[in-house]
């Protein structure tokens, strides 16, 4: 009888101290950062067809075009798996790989703009729109992602969550964070004379 009553209390403690909490948000990370990864992909996936079709536009720069294959090569050469939400090191390698092929299909598309050819391509602008398509669906799941991440830290660092937490090696998992925090902290200087 005593032995069914420690594993009752047992039970009952852990319902009440946020042990199915923490399996229930540790899903819904798992879930978020997989539609993340799906985003992430069909993004990489648009990239040889954009670069295939750019490549059309004879005088287009080379240099562009090579910053963007090199970055897609690293930013899916990155292994990812579950035990990359549980490493701040390699979610950061991984985010800065995105971040870089980010900045280089950005630099592609300001650039496209001088070749009204390449404007004009029907190709192009469907690839584009798609491009454009998919990286609203990439913010979408990383704020789905952030948030997830939010209700589990939360959950890991109050009381007496935080006991289970301690007990069962629950750790803080890291989020998106914003790769020029300092830049765009600073307020831009808006000079109306040199305009003029």
């Amino acid at each position: 009888m005593k032995r069914w009553l420690t594993i009752f209390i047992s039970v009952l403690a852990l319902s009440g101290c946020g042990y199915n909490d923490f399996q229930r948000f540790d899903e819904q990370i798992k879930s978020s950062w997989s539609e993340v990864l799906n985003q992430y992909q069909r993004r990489a996936d648009l990239v040889p067809n954009i670069v295939a079709t750019v490549k059309g536009e004879a005088a287009f720069e080379q240099d562009t075009l090579t910053q963007v294959v090199e970055a897609r090569a690293k930013a899916t050469s990155i292994q990812v798996s579950p035990e990359t939400l549980n490493n701040p090191v390699a979610f950061n390698k991984f985010q800065a790989a995105q971040g870089e092929l980010s900045s280089a299909l950005s630099r592609l598309m300001v650039v496209s703009e001088r070749y009204p050819n390449l404007r004009a391509n029907d190709g192009f602008r469907d690839l584009r729109v798609q491009l454009e398509g998919t990286e609203n669906r990439i913010t979408v799941a990383r704020n789905r992602y952030i948030q997830a991440v939010q209700a589990y830290n939360v959950l890991a660092r109050s009381f007496p969550s935080n006991l289970t937490a301690m007990m069962f090696s629950y750790q803080p998992k890291p989020s998106f964070a914003v790769q020029n925090e300092a830049a765009i902290s600073t307020p831009p200087v808006v000079d109306f004379e040199k305009s003029k």
